[in-house]
């Protein structure tokens, strides 16, 4: 943006970044339904989601290659991630644009469903998970995304911390009892 110095604009857009961020870190669970093209930063914005719902019209791509930029909004980290150092390098690099089922097939979506289909899906399995035992929900998720940056030992501890954290809520003594009265859990995130 013109007059704004070197440092005014890195920080205008680490500021824009946060979003992604917030949603990779906060913790509930995030869904993306991507209906359209998820490029550059779209794409960015969709992988900080823990799911990624498309539909069968969507599209995928980094783009900063046809414009003369080197990611953003997390893509880097997040892609390679996803789909692997290798994978990675070629979309960055090449720029491709990939259709929803390829998307499916390198793991960077969770699901392809009809276009006319998705917001349906999408709210079906976020109300699944608003259902499901939130405390535990919400350990997973710290521990899945501490995986990626913590040695095996470490996660080991985290998961025995978490598994009898969670055993001391009101969640599990429900989701315990609905077991053995093989009925559904109905659980109060407590």
């Amino acid at each position: 943006e013109p007059g704004l110095s070197f440092e005014q604009r890195v920080d205008g857009l680490r500021a824009g970044q946060e979003v992604a961020y917030i949603l990779h870190s906060m913790p509930k669970p995030t869904i993306a339904a991507v209906n359209g093209f998820a490029v550059g930063a779209g794409l960015g914005l969709s992988l900080s989601c823990d799911m990624r719902i498309a539909s069968d019209k969507s599209k995928y791509g980094t783009a900063y290659a046809k414009v003369g930029f080197g990611g953003d909004w997390g893509t880097t980290w997040q892609l390679t991630q996803l789909v692997g150092e290798a994978k990675a390098k070629e979309m960055f690099f090449l720029a491709d644009i990939i259709d929803a089922e390829e998307a499916r097939r390198i793991n960077l979506v969770n699901r392809v469903v009809p276009h006319d289909d998705l917001m349906t899906t999408t709210n079906e399995i976020a109300q699944r998970m608003a259902d499901g035992a939130r405390v535990s929900i919400r350990y997973m998720k710290e521990n899945i995304n501490l995986a990626v940056r913590q040695d095996f030992r470490t996660i080991l501890d985290r998961e025995a911390f978490t598994h009898i954290r969670c055993g001391e809520t009101d969640d599990h003594k429900e989701g315990a009892t609905a077991f053995v009265e093989k009925r559904a859990p109905v659980f109060t995130g407590r």
